[in-house]
């Protein structure tokens, strides 16, 4: 039987790094897959090369290696029976992270590092590794206390994209809801573009309703494989994408969108949705990979 992948945690000692290893070590008992602590900095570029020679560790090896360990003390108190492990990377934490995502069942971090960057935006390491993980990515959001293991509102939400047919995020969604017993929302936005709208009398109403029956189909699709044992409610709603996401996240334990994956592509593979999710939603959020 194949060994099965962990869940993998990026940490770097920060309040919201921390926050990020609870919730992990949740979910990974939740699905019952051993968990994995990594820290990952360029130290060496500043004092590998001054040291080589040297018995004494660097110093930011020596940090790392604590913050590591500390970490994984933590997730073992929060989860006595909980399979840990840590690494310590001296690579740049994109590409350890990204690297990481290929053998991880998920991904997860905080929302900044040690930048000092505000707690309401997403540090510039989350962001990246948003846009080119080859697993689910969580992003640990939010005041509350981060269980996944409690539900605090008792429901998870998806947004439904483009292409609902066979959707990734849909699949995660039904498959997160089932393991934590609550009821999934699938949300579709719609808006009526502003040049089809008309002042006619005999045509008022008639894009808007469009669009919107448009936006129910788009549900019905992506419900076609709702599993029987989990209740999954259809919200229709008028208004940009991300705001409506945002205002749904306010009310949920988990956010899950999707992001296009195109094979050969460098650039950041996060879209407009997700990208405004991760800086402003109320919980942690999952951005699930759609493979071309």
């Amino acid at each position: 039987m194949p060994k099965a992948l962990p869940i993998v945690v990026g940490v770097d000692g920060s309040e919201p790094s921390l926050r990020a290893v609870d919730w992990a070590a949740d979910e990974a008992a939740v699905r019952g897959l051993p968990l994995r602590l990594v820290y990952a900095s360029l130290w060496e570029r500043y004092e590998g090369t001054s040291l080589a020679a040297d018995i004494v560790k660097p110093s930011e090896q020596v940090l790392a290696e604590d913050i590591v360990d500390s970490a994984a003390r933590r997730a073992r108190r929060r989860q006595p029976d909980l399979d840990v492990s840590v690494d310590v990377l001296p690579e740049e934490p994109e590409y350890a992270l990204v690297r990481e995502s290929r053998s991880a069942s998920a991904l997860v971090t905080g929302t900044r590092g040690r930048s000092g960057l505000a707690e309401a935006l997403l540090g510039s390491v989350s962001l990246t590794v948003a846009g080119h993980a080859q697993c689910p990515m969580i992003i640990v959001r939010g005041n509350h206390d981060n269980q996944a293991r409690t539900a605090t509102h008792g429901r998870v939400v998806v947004g439904v994209g483009e292409k609902p047919a066979g959707s990734a995020a849909v699949r995660f969604a039904f498959e997160e809801a089932r393991r934590r017993g609550v009821p999934v929302d699938v949300v579709r936005a719609w808006r009526c573009p502003a040049h089809e709208s008309t002042d006619h009398p005999l045509m008022s109403g008639e894009p808007a309703r469009l669009h919107e029956q448009q936006a129910v189909e788009a549900l019905e699709t992506a419900l076609k494989d709702v599993p029987d044992d989990v209740e999954a409610h259809r919200r229709v709603v008028e208004g940009p994408t991300r705001a409506v996401l945002v205002d749904a996240s306010r009310d949920a334990d988990l956010l899950i969108v999707g992001a296009k994956r195109r094979p050969g592509h460098y650039g950041l593979q996060l879209g407009r949705v997700a990208h405004g999710v991760l800086h402003h939603s109320a919980c942690p959020v999952v951005v699930v990979p759609e493979h071309a």
